[in-house]
């Protein structure tokens, strides 16, 4: 269960951010080289890590960087059998999404290509928080960040790979919760803003009313 979670943590924040100019210090080819690893098939988790790890080396502050820097370690949870490993990798990245949740706030301007960086840190926050198990007590804060974002109102003028990402992962969580007229309102606002996501959203509203 919690590699699957995971595996959908991976797509969800890759799907959106391989796309996205890049405006830092680090070079575009590095990013996306930790970025195809990171959206690779299960066996590439540490190649990832080491590729996000190397990265914020290099700019320790850059809280993007950390957020999915955090992400991916999370995700070496999925790499061993050893509960206390799973923990000391779930719990290490989990720190550093934290950090990165704050050091985000202190530059609220900040952009990422024409998303804002506040709101992209809170989605790969989000997306990791509920992809966690729920001993592990980060589901509600990710669904408080996931409504932080879905209510900015810098969401509407961001790239709409971004915003569809966001609409299609609050209509799953909706789904999950058994709010299915919320999770039809966000999957048609995919459709009808013709986001990349269209398709898996029609996919989607096929299986809510299966």
């Amino acid at each position: 269960m919690y590699r699957q979670s995971m595996t959908a943590l991976l797509f969800t924040v890759c799907a959106y951010a391989l796309s996205m100019p890049q405006a830092h210090a680090y070079s575009e080819p590095e990013f996306q080289t930790a970025f195809q690893a990171f959206r690779a098939s299960a066996g590439n988790e540490e190649r990832a890590a080491k590729a996000f790890q190397d990265l914020l080396k290099a700019e320790p502050g850059q809280p993007l960087l950390m957020a999915y820097t955090g992400a991916a370690t999370s995700k070496l949870a999925t790499t061993t059998i050893f509960p206390w490993k799973k923990m000391s990798y779930a719990e290490e990245g989990l720190a550093m999404i934290d950090k990165a949740l704050v050091l985000a706030d202190k530059e609220p301007a900040q952009m990422h290509g024409n998303v804002l960086q506040l709101l992209e840190v809170k989605f790969v926050a989000a997306s990791t928080f509920l992809a966690v198990p729920e001993f592990m007590n980060r589901q509600p804060r990710g669904q408080k960040l996931l409504d932080d974002i879905l209510a900015h109102p810098q969401l509407s003028t961001a790239e709409l790979g971004f915003r569809g990402e966001v609409w299609m992962r609050a209509a799953r969580l909706a789904q999950q919760q058994k709010r299915n007229a919320d999770a039809k309102k966000l999957a048609e606002e995919v459709i009808r803003n013709q986001a990349p996501q269209a398709e898996k959203a029609k996919q989607f509203l096929q299986g809510l009313s299966a």
